[in-house]
């Protein structure tokens, strides 16, 4: 049977490491949301400066279609675009 020794400075490279991926990860995943064509209520909220309670209406009136999966709503860019297109032809 094989014994190895961690030693503290294993530990610190090892949490460097770590830290190192997590920030990547979002990073990436903050780059990720321009791309993704579905979004979660917070980056719709954040994409058009509203709050919460106008993206509510906008979901209740049918002006922003959504879809709701497990307890998360995620909107469609596409559904997103066209209302706001709607709203500068019509506005």
């Amino acid at each position: 049977m094989e014994i190895d020794i961690v030693t503290k400075k294993d530990l610190q490279q090892f949490k460097q490491e770590i830290l190192e991926e997590m920030r990547s990860i979002l990073k990436n995943k903050n780059v990720e949301a321009k791309d993704r064509q579905w979004l979660r209520s917070a980056e719709v909220r954040e994409m058009l400066s509203i709050s919460a309670g106008t993206l509510q209406n906008l979901r209740i009136n049918g002006t922003l279609p959504y879809q709701k999966i497990g307890g998360t709503m995620y909107y469609c860019r596409e559904d997103i675009d066209s209302m706001m297109k709607g709203r500068t032809d019509h506005g």
